[in-house]
């Protein structure tokens, strides 16, 4: 049931990110991200971060320290480095 729950939340994730994607992008020169791998972000992110963590709004840190963040959570946790990649690619998508 928890899986399912964190599965809904990320789906809702995405898909309010990227109805509100074309404003947010206006203000930035945000590099292009796949979508797909934006969705296997999200929900990475809501699987893999919520099992230790409190979720935070990805706009709470920058590109720059949320790739900090990543990497040493990578190593930390033993994530791999392609799951790391899409948890990127959202949060940083999320952030522009």
């Amino acid at each position: 049931m928890k899986y399912f729950a964190i599965t809904s939340i990320a789906s809702i994730v995405v898909i309010g990110l990227f109805a509100l994607g074309g404003e947010a992008n206006s203000q930035q020169s945000a590099p292009d991200f796949d979508p797909i791998q934006v969705a296997r972000g999200a929900q990475s992110w809501a699987q893999e971060c919520s099992r230790c963590h409190n979720l935070r709004a990805p706009s709470e840190l920058t590109d720059e320290e949320w790739d900090v963040s990543t990497t040493h959570m990578r190593v930390r946790a033993n994530i791999p480095g392609d799951v790391i990649r899409d948890i990127q690619a959202f949060l940083k998508n999320a952030n522009n």
